[in-house]
């Protein structure tokens, strides 16, 4: 009998889903070199049972198309087949990237950044989660009982992990009831991002297959601890030596990085939209919810939308290697192709510009006063979803990083998002976005 073993073509989209179609592994060569098709409505699906107003109706198809290098295929126990995923890239049926493909729109940034920085980017992340099933009651926050409870989970998603190379550095229990999170290493480039789905969807199956659920959505209850999506960037040269870090830098930051912070912050409120783009991410921001309410940028301030993270090593002349920068503003309901993407062209503007350093807030921006957040250039991020894409519209700059299309359709798809659970209670809105992240 032939094996009846699934390789699954995967993409993510505006909603940071990864969608499928699978075929057997005997079939994989054959559709390596163009793929599956896709109708490109597909990209205005929201995470439920509706699809929004879009410019493409039922018209045209792209070809999701494996990107050999992201192939990925673990075997997490012995009763049950293995995960056998490749990521894609969406392409027109003349080869060319579709400019609705968030995995080429990053592309095109890092490239544009090295092409005029000489500079390329490493990026890991940080990956909080509720876990929810049977016997998973309270424990003490960050204890070795929350942990040991979910022994078995623990291991075999560690197993996983290690095995399919993503660079697990801690698994660990979290502030939150049945929250854990789990940071890998870096990573350069579109390998960085690639990591962050892969390591999303290891994390789900582990759990499935401990009869569990893995839930990556912001707020797993109104009143519940918030999970964040912590996008650790830093900045290399062609030498393959830190190029964001100065010991005598504000923050230790160098001028490069630091005008690199200083556009991210300047499009802050735009790249909410990208970043915080579900009617769900407004619970988990927000002042003294150690995520973040402001555009605040310091060092070690976990409160601020940005927070410089200093090398824990003495020797000033090997610190550059572990400091970077953290952005504390997104979450799993992003695509993170178009979240990194859009971090990068932000901190791009701000590198043309020569943007001096911003202010380093050394307190909760919540805690000051108006004048004192005026002084400082920090301003309030927005407190909704609707008001995120207002924000992008508003943006010039930030909306021609996109082609006009791909701002139509976003926008329609974040505003239909946004006016769905505009009548609906938070216990409602956390209780489906759980269930689809």
């Amino acid at each position: 009998m032939a094996s009846g073993e699934l390789i699954f073509l995967v993409w993510t989209d505006f909603v940071g889903l990864s969608r499928t179609r699978g075929v057997p592994v005997s079939e994989y060569e054959r559709r390596r070199a163009h793929g599956l098709g896709w109708a490109v409505a597909g990209q205005a699906l929201t995470p439920f049972e509706d699809i929004a107003d879009n410019p493409w109706g039922s018209m045209g198809e792209v070809r999701q198309t494996p990107v050999e290098e992201t192939r990925l295929r673990v075997s997490l126990r012995p009763d049950h087949p293995p995960l056998h995923v490749v990521l894609c890239d969406s392409l027109n049926p003349d080869g060319s990237a579709w400019e609705c493909c968030g995995r080429s729109f990053l592309a095109r940034a890092l490239a544009d950044m090295h092409a005029e920085t000489g500079l390329d980017l490493k990026i890991a992340y940080e990956h909080e989660f509720t876990l929810a099933g049977e016997d998973l009651g309270w424990a003490p926050p960050f204890s070795l009982d929350a942990v040991r409870r979910i022994a078995p989970f623990a291991d075999l998603c560690t197993a996983a992990l290690l095995d399919a190379g993503l660079a697990v550095e801690t698994l660990e229990p979290e502030f939150g009831v049945g929250q854990y999170e789990v940071s890998c290493g870096p990573a350069a480039g579109m390998a960085g991002a690639d990591r962050v789905l892969l390591t999303r969807e290891v994390i789900r199956e582990a759990a499935r297959q401990c009869r569990l659920r893995a839930s990556f959505a912001p707020k797993p209850a109104p009143e519940a601890v918030g999970n964040g999506c912590h996008a650790h960037l830093s900045l290399w040269d062609a030498q393959g030596r830190p190029a964001a870090f100065d010991v005598n830098g504000p923050g230790e930051l160098s001028a490069i990085a630091a005008s690199f912070v200083a556009g991210v912050r300047r499009h802050l409120a735009a790249l909410c939209a990208l970043c915080a783009p579900s009617p769900l991410s407004y619970l988990r921001l927000g002042p003294h919810h150690w995520s973040c309410g402001y555009d605040a940028a310091g060092v070690q301030n976990r409160e601020a939308a940005i927070r410089i993270c200093p090398s824990p090593v003495p020797d000033p002349a090997a610190r550059g290697d572990a400091f970077n920068m953290e952005f504390r503003f997104t979450d799993a309901t992003a695509n993170p192709y178009l979240a990194i993407g859009g971090i990068v062209r932000a901190g791009l503007e701000g590198i043309r510009a020569r943007l001096p350093a911003p202010a380093l807030v050394n307190r909760d921006p919540a805690d000051m006063s108006d004048a004192e957040r005026e002084a400082l250039g920090v301003k309030a991020l927005p407190a909704s979803l609707d008001a995120a894409v207002s924000a992008f519209e508003q943006d010039a700059l930030a909306r021609s990083w996109f082609t006009p299309t791909m701002v139509e359709a976003y926008t329609a798809l974040k505003r239909h998002e946004a006016k769905a659970f505009a009548a609906s209670t938070p216990a409602d809105m956390c209780e489906r976005y759980a269930l689809a992240y």
